[in-house]
This record gives C-alpha cells, structure tokens and sequence, in this order.
C-alpha cells in the first residue's frame, strides 16, 4: 500500500533586511559644505531677529560698542571744535588780526607825510620853526617807508580779491606821483627861500595838486582799503566764534552720550553679574566726566578770550589808529589854512569835518561850526572825566566810550579828550589871530614847540593816543596769549583720553565675558 504523498510545507520568505543608504564619496563633501553654508545665514537671521539682544554676552557687546563709537564721536567733536579754535587764533592774533592794524597805519603815515610838506613850505627859510626844516623832512621820508610797508601787507591781505588788489595797485601809482609832486614844490620852495607862509604862486600851484591827490585819491582808497581788510577779520573771527560755539554743543551732546552709555552699562552689570560697580567702567565714566568737562572749559573760555581780543584790543586798536590819523591831517590844515590863504575856507571847512569824525557834540538848535564846536568840546571833554557814564557824544571816541570796560580804559580816554580839548582851543586861538591880520603871530602860535604852543599841545594829545592804544594793545596780546596757552596740549590730550576710555570699556567687559566661554 502505498504512503499519501504529503504536500511540501512552504517556507516563510525570509525578510528584507532594512539597510542604511549609503552616500557617495562623492556627495559627502557638498553636503558638509551645504551645512558650513547654513550656518552664517542662521546667525544673520538671529541677528535680525534680535535674539541675541536676550542673551548676557549679546548685551555686554552692543554696551561696549556703543561706548566705543560715543567714544569715537566725542574724539570727533572735541578734534574739530580745537582746530577751529586754533585756526581763530591765529587769524586774529598772529596773521590778518596784526596786518590791519599795521595796515591801518598807512591812513596815518600818508596824513602825516602830507602834513609835513606843508609846514616844511610854511616855514620857507625860517628853518627854526616848528620841529625844523631837517627834522620835518626825515619825519616825510619815514612816513613814506611806513606807508609803502603797509601797503605790501595790504597787498598781501587782498590775497585773490581781484578789487583789493586793484585798490592796491591804484593807491600805490598814486602814491607815486604824489611823491613827484612834492618833489617838485620842495625844489620850488628852496629855489625861491621865501619868509614864513609867504610862498611863491609856483610853489602853491604844485603843492595844490599834490595835496589835492593825497585828500580826493589816496586818504580815500587807503581808508577804504583798511575798511575793507577789516571786515575780512570780522567775518572771519564771527565764523570761527560761530564754528567754536557749535563745536561745544557738540562736545556736550557726545560727551553725554557717552556718560550715559557708561552708567547704563554700569547698571546692566550691576544687576546680571550681582556686582555693585565694574571698576574699569567708572574709571571710564571719570575719565568721560573729566574731558568732557575740560574741553567744554577751554573752548568757553577761548570764546571769550577770542571775545576779548576783537573787540578790546583789534577793534579799539584800529578806531584809535583812524582817529590819529585824521587827527594829523586835521591838524595838518591849520598849516595848509595858513599856507594857502586862497583856500582858507576850505581848509577851515575840511578841519571842522574832521574833527567831528573824531567828536561829534549835537550844538542843538544853534549851527554847528567851529565857534560853536570849541565851547563843546571843552564842556564834553571835562563832563566824560567826571562822569564816563555819560556818554553825550559821537564819533570815535563815542565808540571807545561804549567799548571801555575797565577804570584805566575809561581813564585813558578822559585824558585823550581833554588833550583834545587843548588842543581844538589852540586852533581856535590861531584862527582869531589870523582873522585879526596878525597871521605872523598865528604862524608863531601854529609852529611854537613852548609850554603854550600848539605842536606841543598836538604832541601831548597824540602821546595821549597812544598811551590808550597802547591799553587795547596790551588787552589784545594778553588774551590772544591766554588763547594760545590755555589750547597747549590739546592736540594730544583728545585721543589719548579717548584710547584710555575706550581700553577702560573694553578692561570692565571682557572678564565678564569670559564667564560664558
């Protein structure tokens, strides 16, 4: 009997084994390079998210940069308000401040270069008159070197101005021909050896024009020229005043940023780290306080004294200079009134103008003419030493008057008016002679060098002008070298305390940076 045949059992297929895919050699690399890639995008995106801000480091960091770029904008500010500070200084104090006043002398040394040829004429071969005939020729040539120096300095001063320097130019070819016109009056007067004011027509004729040059063509372009250079230092001193006040609102708004980054620092440390103070960031807070402070200070206080030194000293220096000026050639037309008799009242006329530029009195409802300007002049001079408060008058010394801050300032010009006042009363003693016909006592009155003669009267009131000019020179120097000292060292002082500060920051954050690493 056959077995059954049994079906075969089927067995169980075997099951895959899952198997890790393998990457490529090849692939490896891109893919780590893709991970590299990721990782400065995510940290961009962190940044501009603003994450990092909730993080201790990430707020010690933002601290010390600020501190550092308000360090920086201080180094800035402080840096530019100096140099602009320096930059006045020597504007007013050593370059175009002394070139106008020097400048401003040439009104001067022209008047009295004119003023001596007349008494030289006036006095004909009476040689012993005045201050002498030789004495009075070297005093011309002197005053003709002065006038030609300052004019190089006014060359110099008009710099690219094409109109200055044309006015430059002008003034010195008229100058010139003055100078050929005198020449030839000189040759005239000594060929003829006329009496005292008895000059010969020739002579006159020649001495007309030259004088007539010097009043309509030279005095006026060099009185312009001296306004003009002026006005360039007033402008140039206003920009620089204006550059140094908004340097120090800039100093101050910097200097406060940075104190204020310092304490709200000091104040995150104190509260993340448990510590009361971080030492390093006081030091720099100090050190902030102290710079800020002391450049605030040296740039008031430079203000001031640049202030100080325009309007004291480089203001009064060159009101006072026209005012001798135009004193000399006032006086030099009582020589011409006795010179030229056919002028006389013009003479006359232009000495009152004159002489009302210098002090001018309202004579109220009476006409204002020499007979009534002597009086005035006398009541106001001795009215202003009594009282300087009062100030009823105009004219250069109105403007020293209202300028004058000082008990010796107001001295000195009380004691240049009533030199003044000495003076205007000789002129007018002079003019009573000559009216009367006795023109030979006049002359004697004009050319005395006694106790009672006008030279000397003239020499005391014009020593009186310097005296008080000499007070606004030494106000200028004084300020202009408290200027100058008080900026010595702040070249150097603004970075290095600005690197001290800034290694100050980075000493107080980096060992609490530390504690993370």
């Amino acid at each position: 009997m056959s077995r059954p045949q049994t079906a075969p059992t089927a067995k169980p297929a075997p099951q895959a084994t899952p198997q890790t895919p393998t990457t490529p050699p090849e692939e490896a690399p891109a893919r780590s390079g893709a991970k590299s890639a990721a990782r400065p995008g995510s940290l961009l995106r962190t940044f501009a998210s603003g994450r990092w801000l909730e993080t201790v480091p990430g707020r010690l960091r933002l601290h010390a940069a600020l501190a550092l770029g308000a360090a920086a904008l201080l180094l800035a500010a402080l840096t530019m308000a100096i140099g602009n500070a320096r930059d006045g200084v020597q504007t007013i104090g050593h370059d175009a401040g002394p070139q106008v006043v020097a400048t401003g002398d040439l009104f001067f040394a022209l008047s009295d270069m004119d003023a001596q040829v007349a008494d030289v004429l006036l006095i004909g071969r009476e040689h012993g008159l005045g201050i002498g005939y030789d004495r009075s020729l070297q005093l011309y040539d002197q005053r003709r070197r002065e006038a030609g120096q300052a004019l190089v300095q006014g060359a110099q001063l008009a710099g690219q101005d094409a109109d200055r320097q044309r006015t430059v130019r002008e003034t010195m070819e008229a100058l010139g021909k003055y100078e050929r016109l005198v020449g030839e009056a000189l040759v005239l007067d000594r060929e003829a050896g006329h009496a005292a004011g008895e000059p010969p027509g020739a002579v006159l004729d020649a001495y007309r024009q030259a004088t007539d040059l010097m009043r309509m063509e030279l005095l006026p372009r060099a009185y312009n020229l001296t306004l003009d250079s002026g006005a360039t230092v007033r402008q140039e001193y206003e920009d620089k005043r204006q550059a140094v006040q908004d340097g120090r609102m800039w100093v101050g708004l910097a200097g406060a940023l940075l104190l204020g980054v310092l304490i709200v620092a000091q104040i995150s440390l104190a509260r993340g780290f448990r510590r009361t103070i971080n030492p390093a960031l006081a030091l720099a807070t100090l050190a902030t306080l102290l710079l800020t402070g002391a450049g605030l200070g040296v740039l008031s206080g430079h203000a001031n004294q640049l202030r100080t030194a325009k309007e004291d000293g480089f203001d009064s220096m060159l009101t006072l200079s026209r005012a001798r000026a135009i004193s000399h050639s006032a006086f030099a037309d009582e020589s011409r009134y006795l010179l030229d008799p056919r002028r006389a009242d013009t003479y006359e006329q232009t000495y009152l103008d004159k002489a009302l530029s210098v002090l001018y009195i309202n004579a109220g409802d009476r006409p204002l003419n020499l007979e009534t300007y002597y009086p005035l002049v006398d009541r106001t001079a001795r009215a202003y030493a009594a009282d300087p408060r009062r100030i009823g008058f105009l004219g250069f010394y109105a403007d020293q008057a209202a300028k004058a801050r000082t008990p010796a300032e107001h001295r000195a010009l009380a004691r240049t008016m009533s030199a003044y006042a000495v003076v205007l009363d000789n002129d007018r003693r002079m003019r009573e002679m000559a009216a009367r016909g006795d023109r030979a006592g006049a002359i004697r009155l004009r050319m005395s060098q006694g106790s009672a003669g006008a030279i000397s009267a003239f020499q005391e009131y014009d020593q009186a002008l310097v005296r008080q000019t000499a007070v606004h020179r030494a106000a200028f120097d004084e300020a202009i070298g408290a200027a100058d000292g008080g900026l010595r060292g702040w070249t150097v002082l603004p970075p290095v305390a600005a690197l001290v500060i800034a290694g100050l920051v980075l000493a107080g954050v980096r060992p609490r940076l530390a504690e993370f690493r």
